[in-house]
């Protein structure tokens, strides 16, 4: 049996890609040295795939920014707002357009907004939304594939290229116009597939992995049909071309049928997401297929359990024999941190709970290991055994007095005292804001200083009082500006907190951190996940004092910052041995108790972010009803044990609601804001259809992007706010926090902010 790796980590062991993008986009260092540290990031990954042994080594899976904004880059999948600035370009393998389709473009005359951006299927990573229109001619503007491919060859290391399939491709996109159907879209975009294929097969790639993950998903029969046309006619075109198709995050399910008919060489299916489906698929595949069983979960932190993966592997070889099964990843390692033994503290780490781990370096040797073992050579089986015995009994992990609450919970616990139009009255009487009320979503700009600042504290180089002076005048000087910019609701600014999640876990019980656990959210934005390992639960106030602080510095409401129980399970890694609902509840129960010694520290507005919400969302349908009913379960248990005059606010960004609106609205929060910048006020239209009756804070400014936006564009989306929403029911807001931004632009985008409310003030008010 051969091993595959669907993909690997691209930003660098100590974040280089990270460091190397801002250093360019700040005008520090050349575009020859951010290639050089590209190029040098590639061959580590190479190497170290090699090194250890693994047969398939992927190409093409370093990205700049995003993966799918190469693809569009590749096919020419340009907006049209950006072509003009492409006619500027020498080169379209000039980082400038690319950067500038990722991040917005204001310069040189130029004013252009980003591409859209939204959740990576239910992970926490962002992809760039392609975009669709009667206008877009397709072709190979940029063969990026390619030229990795011979990159990796000129180093002796034959890679397998990875890309996006065409289906998923256009699935994943966005059409721009109505009358464009995506079967006419795919006889455009597939001879740019083709001529790619076609160059790769000439420079003698023998496999090409070519990821369709919208098989996991509920595809209409239309849908489906795209899938056999696309097929048949790349494997007319590159007949001696092997190819891998993709599939993970999900089961195939009702796809199996059809997936099973692609003219492909393999398939690859996720078996720690959804081993049932093993049993159907080697009933059914045909005897020109290899089978790639994803075993080592390439989405979490825990050693794989080869007792388990073993029996998935070995009923495989059963039926189709070694020659025809590859031991896998489940999908790309992308979305595990690089390497358990950066992990060197063990005062962070501790030694008994870092050996139930694996990241990304260590799971490449797990399928060596499984590899090994499935071959006879059993050595690594008692080392991994008795790991797995030692954390199933381990008592750090269960906590009986936490269980017992989350035990004693009744109905009554996830209910606010009062019906939404009473707690509006009694809000409105002692918040008394104006109409269109003005507030940010919860952070500013870390700068460095900030930075800095914290990694000093944590490293004892400076003292807990000369800390907690220099983030008292970090939040002085951020409630006087806003209280300058004469915004209604005002914030403290975050400047404790390192990142939304990380902040809260360093505080509860039930979490560990890591080090050097970073993984790539989007383009340089990188975060490093909490880990969960055992049952949840709060030993002390965590925010009281600095909210509370910040309070007594103005007269005017200042906002409690939170993060939601469903956001922070989903961008934890997650402890995998009770069910998610549980962990989810535990946390509830924690943030519970602190939003009620917030509220009696006389803080009234308090926000539960709950941004993950959307993307928990189960993949197929048929199984969202259980996940949002606890999901919404414990937002509310965390946010109901408050008076009705205390507003409670939550924010989401980056969601399609359609399909969940009744249950948004179920959340029962009295304000919710919410990504509609780069959608351009799309997503205010289905609040509007279902006549949502809380309060909205349509996110008029994007804020992933450096543009600072004008008043007259603020104003034009706030008017379009007006024709679906009514105005007594509208905030004004950013559409998520200013942590990434730099102070000028953040404070000129947030002084035209406010002129475009107290424009539509006006505009309101002549209209009555």
């Amino acid at each position: 049996m051969q091993t595959n790796v669907l993909g690997y980590p691209r930003i660098g062991s100590n974040r280089e890609l990270k460091k190397a993008n801002e250093a360019y986009w700040a005008g520090k260092i050349s575009l020859e040295k951010l290639q050089m540290t590209a190029r040098q990031l590639r061959r580590q990954n190479w190497e170290t795939l090699k090194s250890a042994g693994i047969d398939l080594i992927p190409s093409n899976d370093f990205s700049f920014y995003d993966q799918v904004l190469d693809m569009c880059l590749m096919t020419g999948t340009i907006p049209a707002r950006f072509r003009s600035l492409m006619e500027t370009q020498a080169s379209v393998s000039s980082p400038e357009l690319y950067f500038a389709m990722a991040r917005g473009y204001q310069k040189n005359g130029f004013d252009i907004t980003a591409m859209e951006m939204t959740k990576w299927f239910d992970t926490n990573y962002h992809y760039l939304v392609p975009e669709f229109d009667t206008t877009q001619q397709y072709s190979l503007l940029y063969n990026k594939c390619l030229e990795e491919f011979k990159e990796a060859l000129s180093l002796g290391i034959h890679t397998k290229p990875v890309l996006i399939g065409p289906i998923s491709f256009l699935l994943l996109g966005k059409v721009k116009d109505e009358q464009l159907q995506v079967a006419d879209l795919l006889d455009k975009l597939l001879p740019v597939y083709i001529q790619l294929l076609q160059s790769l097969q000439q420079a003698g790639a023998t496999w090409v992995q070519i990821d369709e993950p919208t098989l996991v998903l509920d595809l209409t029969p239309a849908q489906q049909s795209l899938f056999q046309y696309a097929y048949n006619k790349i494997r007319a075109a590159v007949p001696s071309l092997k190819i891998i198709l993709t599939t993970y995050f999900g089961g195939l399910q009702d796809n199996t049928e059809l997936t099973l008919k692609l003219p492909v060489d393999a398939l690859h299916i996720d078996l720690v997401r959804a081993p049932e489906q093993l049993d159907a698929i080697l009933a059914a595949l045909p005897a020109n297929i290899t089978l790639s069983v994803g075993v080592v979960n390439g989405r979490n932190i825990w050693k794989n359990n080869y007792e388990q993966a073993l029996q998935l592997i070995k009923k495989a070889t059963a039926v189709l024999g070694e020659e025809r099964v590859l031991i896998a990843t489940s999908c790309s390692l992308l979305h595990s941190p690089y390497d358990l033994d950066l992990e060197t503290d063990e005062a962070v780490l501790t030694p008994q709970i870092k050996n139930w781990m694996a990241f990304a370096k260590q799971k490449v040797r797990e399928l060596t290991d499984l590899q090994q073992i499935a071959a006879g050579n059993t050595a690594a089986l008692a080392a991994n055994t008795a790991a797995m015995k030692e954390r199933s009994t381990a008592a750090i992990i269960h906590k009986p007095a936490v269980k017992a609450r989350l035990a004693a919970l009744t109905a009554a616990d996830a209910e606010r005292k009062s019906a939404f139009p009473a707690r509006q009255k009694a809000q409105e009487a002692v918040l008394k804001l104006p109409l269109f009320p003005t507030t940010t979503i919860g952070s500013f700009p870390q700068t460095e200083d900030i930075r800095k600042l914290r990694a000093d504290f944590k490293k004892g180089v400076i003292t807990p009082a000369a800390y907690e002076t220099s983030i008292r005048k970090a939040i002085q000087e951020s409630v006087a500006l806003q209280e300058s910019l004469r915004i209604d609701v005002l914030v403290h600014g975050e400047f404790e907190r390192n990142d939304m999640v990380e902040y809260f876990g360093e505080q509860l019980e039930g979490f560990v951190f890591t080090k050097n656990g970073w993984v790539q959210s989007y383009g340089s934005r990188c975060v490093k996940p909490p880990v969960i390992y055992g049952d949840v639960q709060r030993n002390a106030p965590m925010t009281v004092e600095w909210s509370s602080y910040a309070q007594s510095l103005t007269s005017k409401p200042m906002k409690g910052m939170l993060t939601g129980p469903v956001t922070i399970l989903q961008w934890s890694f997650v402890r995998d041995d009770q069910p998610r609902a549980d962990t989810t509840l535990q946390i509830a129960l924690a943030i519970r108790d602190e939003v009620v010694d917030l509220e009696q520290a006389g803080i009234r507005v308090i926000q539960v972010d709950e941004p993950a919400i959307r993307e928990g969302l189960p993949l197929r349908q048929a199984d969202w009803q259980a996940y949002l009913d606890w999901a919404v379960k414990a937002f509310r248990v965390s946010v109901s044990g408050v008076e009705d005059a205390t507003q409670i606010h939550t924010h989401m960004c980056y969601s399609e609601f359609n399909d969940i609106i009744s249950n948004i609205a179920a959340m029962d929060a009295d304000v919710i804001t919410i990504e509609t910048s780069r959608s351009q006020m799309e997503l205010l239209e289905v609040f509007s259809v279902f006549k949502y009756p809380y309060e909205i804070g349509p996110g008029v400014y994007d804020i992933h992007s450096p543009r600072v936006p004008t008043v007259a564009e603020m104003t034009e989306l706030l008017e379009k706010a007006i024709q679906l929403l009514p105005a007594r029911n509208i905030w004004v807001n950013p559409d998520c926090g200013l942590k990434t931004r730099k102070w000028p632009e953040t404070e000129q985008s947030l002084r035209n902010m406010v002129a475009a409310a107290q424009n539509m003030r006006v505009a309101v008010k002549e209209s009555v």
